[in-house]
């Protein structure tokens, strides 16, 4: 299985590197809203409640999130575009490892939102955003991000397997972005939230990931806080892609 996962892996990397615009395309969305964002609400919110010395270093975490968002939860878009064209159905005629299909596009899509969200940091930095970059709490940021991208990317698969329709799956990826981040503590600290968004919070996976990130890129780092956070993600991680290594064997019976 695990041979069979770094070949596929490896595929996955070639076609991503033969069209490198793509992967460009889908970081857009995040950098607009870290430039218009951060400049809309620099001069109105001075002071998070955090602690953060300005919006911009409170948002980042958001953005990086976001980005892990973005390009995760369209991952089933390219499997079922596999399986409409019958290659899934020739994998499955050879002696590839099943489960090895579906965890190496989990694994490929969570390492490439890991290399968007380092270009995201790059751009942040160069808009101020004071950022905690040390080795030790960049590798605990970007597990975080890793994790996360795994979860959503197995997910995303799961529901390409199910549905075997694009439609769905395309109104599932909307779900699966702006409402858990709007729901979530990215963009607006908790004592500043409604009382009922608050509580949502609370069960939604997206708050623990901003928050682990947060707790070792912003301000003083709290390693309690970041390993809370991760254990979170890494439960989510795990049931979600046990779900779609479940689902993918559906689809081989």
């Amino acid at each position: 299985m695990f041979a069979d996962t770094w070949h596929l892996f490896q595929k996955y990397t070639k076609i991503t590197m033969r069209m490198p615009l793509w992967t460009l395309f889908t970081l857009i969305q995040p950098l607009l809203w870290l430039i218009i964002f951060t400049q809309l609400f620099k001069n109105f919110v001075q002071a998070p409640a955090d602690g953060s010395a300005s919006y911009i270093d409170f948002f980042v975490p958001g953005v990086l999130v976001m980005t892990a968002l973005f390009g995760s939860s369209w991952s089933g878009v390219s499997l079922l575009r596999e399986i409409t064209a019958g290659s899934v159905d020739k994998m499955l005629a050879s002696p590839v490892s099943r489960t090895a299909i579906v965890l190496s596009r989990v694994l490929h899509s969570a390492a490439q939102v890991v290399i968007q969200t380092l270009i995201i940091m790059l751009v942040a930095w160069l808009f101020g955003a004071q950022l905690n970059l040390g080795p030790v709490n960049l590798l605990l940021a970007m597990i975080s991000i890793f994790l996360l991208g795994v979860a959503l990317a197995a997910l995303s698969n799961g529901f390409a397997i199910i549905l075997q329709r694009e439609e769905p799956l395309v109104m599932i990826g909307n779900l699966m972005t702006l409402p858990l981040m709007f729901l979530s503590t990215a963009m607006v600290p908790k004592p500043f939230m409604p009382d009922w968004i608050e509580t949502i919070s609370l069960v939604n996976p997206i708050t623990y990931a901003v928050e682990s990130v947060r707790a070792v890129l912003i301000g003083t780092p709290d390693y309690n806080a970041y390993g809370f956070g991760a254990l979170i993600i890494l439960v989510f991680a795990g049931v979600s892609l046990a779900w779609a290594v479940n689902a993918f064997s559906g689809l081989r019976d």
